[in-house]
């Protein structure tokens, strides 16, 4: 990364008026993080200022001047994760962000968290945390910014596994929400252990709160108009219900999403299976023996 003096970030007079109010956002909840309008690397430079004072005034002795030599090392990496989690963030806001939306105190438990976050991978994703509460203020409660920081890679990678099975599915209002995990019958299912989604990840994503299973009796999703409509990566489909009633009941698998899975859902970097919707057909078509359930012209 580069030094404070240039571009480690953003070209002064290139960023954005989103870009700038998160800059100042987060300035002010970590004061030596940002400048008005880029990044620096003051917090390293502040505290071997002091070290090096504190060596002129007093005896300091080796133990002393290793406790803090530690110190500045351990700063200066901090210091760079948040940077380059800030600097990921930034080419992802919105035109319509709204960062000054964005809780002062939201910020600030958000940095302290991502502070020792060093992996690139992980740090894509906590850009994109930061970046999608900027464009959408509220959309990650400090509870979810908590749990992610307790998850480590492999945590993450199973639950991408996970989500690429996931579709948005229509309600009543004609509105389409998700995701939903469509998991049938994975043990039985060749679909899901081929694509890494095996018996034990499911286990393992329930024990840690990301999801709830139920494989007795799978879940159902409530008063689902007679046309539902179902998309998965831009191909919809379309499920006619024998009936128009309020009663009409979707089943969606094993797998349902808590609160905090939902909202890290958003943002995982997914990418589609082939022969997915096929499954889905067939599952349906079991529960429905009448029910259409075809493709339609693909989403724009």
């Amino acid at each position: 990364m580069a030094d404070g003096s240039s571009n480690s970030i953003v070209n002064l007079g290139d960023i954005s008026k989103p870009a700038d109010t998160l800059i100042r956002k987060i300035s002010k909840a970590f004061g030596t993080v940002f400048e008005p309008y880029q990044l620096t690397r003051m917090a390293k430079a502040e505290v071997a200022a002091d070290m090096i004072r504190a060596e002129g005034e007093i005896a300091v002795t080796d133990l002393q001047r290793r406790a803090m030599r530690r110190f500045v090392n351990e700063e200066a990496i901090r210091q760079e994760n948040i940077e380059t989690i800030a600097g990921k963030a930034i080419p992802l806001l919105s035109d319509q962000a709204g960062p000054d939306a964005v809780e002062d105190d939201w910020i600030t438990n958000f940095l302290e968290k991502c502070r020792i976050v060093s992996d690139d991978e992980m740090q894509d994703l906590w850009s994109r945390i930061l970046a999608g509460e900027a464009n959408f203020p509220g959309s990650f409660s400090r509870r979810t910014v908590n749990f992610l920081a307790d998850l480590d890679k492999r945590d993450v990678e199973m639950f991408t596994l996970l989500c690429r099975f996931g579709c948005l599915i229509g309600g009543a209002d004609g509105q389409l929400s998700g995701p939903f995990p469509l998991v049938f019958n994975a043990s039985q299912n060749d679909i899901y252990e081929t694509n890494g989604l095996s018996f034990g990840a499911i286990s393992h994503l329930e024990s840690i709160g990301l999801i709830k299973v139920d494989s007795l009796r799978g879940f159902k999703i409530k008063r689902r108009p007679q046309l539902c409509e179902v998309a998965y990566f831009g191909e919809l489909l379309q499920l006619k219900m024998p009936e128009a009633s309020e009663t009409n009941e979707l089943p969606v698998g094993d797998v349902l999403l808590t609160n905090t899975g939902n909202e890290l859902s958003q943002m995982c970097d997914v990418v589609p299976i082939d022969g997915f919707t096929d499954l889905l057909r067939e599952k349906w078509l079991a529960y429905f023996p009448d029910l259409s359930a075809k493709p339609t012209d693909e989403i724009e």
